[in-house]
């Protein structure tokens, strides 16, 4: 009798420990999450940078592409070209919001009037070489709808039209740029790849939501 009850003061001790072991488990899984979830909203913001050019970009893209013009696309873009730092330059020259190289800015001031100023570290002329550039290329491809086009004309604004034609003659999708065409490697250097086929993604299903939930406007994949 004695045994029995000192059996089950302990099963009744353990249990109650055990108990006490899983509601710690789940209360630290559960700091975990909402630590992972206020870190990812805390690196997923608009940069404070971005306030002061939100109208001219706006303004910008409307002259080019039309009311309906695609702001948060422009914005995300800008985003991961220079995160919204006029002044920017890469390693390999490119310059401004915009990210031109000189090659590319020299051709466009020559083919498009209203860029013959040729200043991409200035904010109006870049975020408008930027619109102008993305309509150019977006006029010149096809896809299964406005948001693979889009991200067919991204494509090409990072890494040259001629590749993106180049991956739909090799591609069973050709219509479909994201997670499809757009992955072929057309010739080009592994890291080139990865980095071609990333910036259409991270521009359209990562920082464009951003800017469509912060009020810039719709998007070509985020209403």
């Amino acid at each position: 009798m004695i045994l029995d009850a000192i059996l089950r003061a302990l099963r009744d001790d353990i249990i109650r420990t055990l108990r006490a072991l899983a509601l710690s488990v789940a209360a630290i899984a559960v700091l975990v999450i909402v630590a992972l979830v206020l870190s990812s909203s805390a690196h997923a913001q608009v940069p404070a940078d971005a306030a002061r050019y939100r109208l001219d970009l706006r303004r910008q893209a409307q002259l080019v592409w039309g009311l309906e013009a695609p702001v948060a696309t422009f914005a995300g873009q800008i985003h991961q070209e220079s995160r919204w730092r006029a002044n920017a330059k890469s390693p390999v020259g490119a310059e401004g919001l915009a990210q031109f190289m000189p090659s590319t800015a020299g051709w466009i001031s020559g083919a498009y009037p209203g860029l013959r100023d040729n200043d991409p570290y200035n904010p109006t002329w870049a975020m408008r070489a930027l619109v102008t550039y993305d309509k150019h290329l977006y006029d010149r491809v096809k896809a299964a709808n406005p948001c693979e086009r889009m991200a067919f004309a991204l494509s090409g604004y990072n890494g040259g039209l001629g590749w993106v034609y180049k991956r739909q003659k090799l591609s069973t999708s050709p219509q479909y740029c994201l997670g499809k065409t757009c992955d072929i490697n057309p010739g080009i250097a592994p890291g080139n790849q990865r980095e071609n086929a990333d910036y259409p993604r991270r521009i359209l299903k990562q920082h464009e939501p951003l800017y469509v939930r912060a009020g810039w406007g719709i998007g070509s994949c985020t209403p």
